[in-house]
């Protein structure tokens, strides 16, 4: 439901390969095909995350977009304790 910006293509034959290494890709269009948002484990990095749309677009201060939440959350040490709490 977001505004993409550009589409840069993973090709799915090797989405395997590049999971198998640590990059997970976590949201994927409607085919399953194109990759739009991925991320590492949080043993690899605090938070780290990849999208191919524009989450500044529907973020507001009292409602932020995922992203920019869970950013904020992550660099004022909150995560953990907000996931806790959440799910």
């Amino acid at each position: 439901m977001e505004r993409h910006r550009h589409r840069y293509e993973v090709n799915p034959e090797k989405v395997p390969e590049i999971e198998a290494a640590g990059l997970h890709f976590v949201g994927r269009d409607e085919t399953g095909q194109r990759m739009e948002i991925s991320e590492l484990p949080r043993e690899q990095h605090p938070y780290y995350v990849g999208t191919q749309y524009h989450p500044e677009y529907q973020s507001h201060p009292l409602k932020p977009s995922p992203p920019f939440f869970g950013l904020v959350l992550a660099a004022s040490g909150q995560l953990d304790e907000w996931l806790e709490q959440n799910n």
